[in-house]
């Protein structure tokens, strides 16, 4: 995970096999206090150390300071100040030389997007087995043929589905497929064209 301080704090997170990458861009009104010194600042840490960190209850927790004493400091300062009057205080070592990945597409080539509250993916995503790894989302016309799969779900275009690896033959594990009705579930939701599916790698805290 990249921490990147500029007129705004993004987080780049990208796996060990270099296969999925996430950007989190935060503004900096989100914050109670946001410095930054110098035009830009970034370090590298690893994700798991900052998910140890984020272990405690959020409800738990008044608020949470993070500080890198200078730009070529080794270790990122992590405090949590809680309810309860006890401070958590973590140092996590930062890597050498940060290597940031940057997902370069071109939107007017994917017009296709969609929004969806919290709580409603929560409940969607709660179909499916708590040890599952990974979920494709498939979206297609509404006004499909007739022959299509998506007209046998009355016009339910959106599919959440369970990740299927195609290397593997003969694979055992429970599948679950999920159609919805993107009017219903998305604010709002575009697509049309050919089916498009992507594929997103979940991360248990």
């Amino acid at each position: 995970m990249i921490f990147v301080f500029n007129l705004q704090l993004s987080f780049h997170a990208l796996n060990s096999s270099r296969s999925v990458y996430q950007l989190n861009a935060f503004k900096p009104d989100l914050f109670d206090v946001f410095i930054v010194f110098g035009a830009q600042v970034q370090c590298s840490v690893l994700s798991k150390a900052v998910c140890s960190v984020l272990r405690t209850l959020v409800t738990n927790i008044d608020y949470l300071s993070v500080q890198l004493p200078d730009i070529n400091a080794s270790k990122v300062q992590w405090a949590l100040q809680c309810f309860n009057g006890i401070k958590k205080t973590y140092w996590i070592t930062c890597n050498v030389d940060p290597d940031i990945q940057h997902l370069a597409l071109d939107m007017r080539r994917h017009p296709s997007n969609f929004v969806v509250r919290p709580r409603d993916l929560k409940r969607l995503l709660a179909n499916f087995q708590s040890s599952l790894q990974e979920i494709t989302i498939i979206a297609t016309e509404r006004n499909s043929d007739p022959s299509d799969a998506a007209s046998e779900f009355g016009g339910k275009a959106v599919e959440f589905q369970s990740y299927i690896d195609p290397t593997k033959e003969n694979d055992s594990l429970l599948h679950t497929q999920l159609w919805m009705d993107p009017a219903d579930e998305f604010v709002p939701c575009a697509h049309s064209g050919n089916p498009v599916d992507v594929t997103f790698y979940i991360i248990v805290t």
